[in-house]
């Protein structure tokens, strides 16, 4: 279920996916192609993924795998997922394969931590040690999950080198100054 309180949320149940039609259904316009608001049994199409849920939730569709997680970008994530390009195949690939994969293809499940374990490694490197005229080449492959940690990382950073350069190590407890009152 979509959290409707936040837009990323929203934004990756708008993905389309590939459906086709396990029913005949009347009344419905999909498309221009379909005639007088009928859709045949068998009809392919695209449909955005939160509605591609309900209907299949209904058995009036089944979901197949979008292009964003076909045997090409698997295979560009086995060879080398910290240089596959996601950001270009779905910008919430994550968030949006953690929806899907219980629906088409339990195999995208394996896919994901295995693409962001590799990839996490690269985003933390890249962001502790890379000038930002480099790493903007870099932040244009990165899906939405992956710029945000991106820029968490480089915050605490920042924070952590800030700390080190000056300021006191350690401060007093305010409560530590305060005395006791005598017991009577």
């Amino acid at each position: 279920m979509a959290n409707y309180n936040e837009i990323d949320d929203i934004l990756a149940e708008e993905e389309f996916v590939p459906v086709v039609f396990q029913k005949a259904i009347n009344g419905v316009k999909i498309d221009e192609s379909t005639e007088k608001g009928h859709v045949e049994q068998g009809s392919k199409t695209e449909l955005p993924f939160w509605l591609a849920r309900e209907l299949h939730m209904r058995q009036a569709v089944s979901i197949s795998v979008p292009a964003c997680f076909n045997q090409k970008t698997r295979m560009e994530i086995q060879a080398d997922a910290a240089c596959a390009d996601l950001r270009s195949r779905c910008p919430y690939f994550y968030e949006f394969g953690c929806k899907l994969a219980p629906l088409c293809d339990k195999t995208i499940g394996l896919l994901l931590p295995y693409a962001f374990r590799i990839r996490y490694k690269e985003i933390l490197h890249k962001a502790h040690t890379t000038a930002f005229a480099t790493a903007s080449k870099f932040l244009t492959h990165l899906t939405r999950e992956e710029t945000s940690l991106y820029e968490a990382a480089q915050s605490s950073m920042a924070a952590f080198k800030k700390w080190r350069m000056g300021g006191p190590r350690l401060q007093r407890a305010s409560i530590l100054g305060r005395k006791r009152k005598p017991a009577e």
